[in-house]
């Protein structure tokens, strides 16, 4: 399944946090699309994901907005 997480207007660590806690409720296999304005998303995700098991599949910039998709690992 695809989801998507509004984490616009946060500021570190927010972002990061949210994410956590939105990746724990889905399942393996599942995409969540992090939408950002934060640009310490573009470290703090991706380190977060590697760390965590989960991977960064796409990140791009759409009118001012940082969008980072994560999959799932199933740990």
């Amino acid at each position: 399944m695809k989801y998507q997480l509004d984490a616009t207007n946060l500021l570190c660590p927010m972002p990061v946090i949210r994410t956590q806690n939105r990746v724990a409720e889905l399942a393996a296999g599942d995409t969540l699309e992090v939408h950002c304005t934060d640009p310490g998303v573009l470290h703090d995700i991706p380190a977060w994901c590697r760390i965590n098991g989960h991977e960064v599949i796409n990140q791009r910039r759409e009118h001012g907005v940082i969008i980072i998709t994560v999959k799932v690992s199933d740990d």
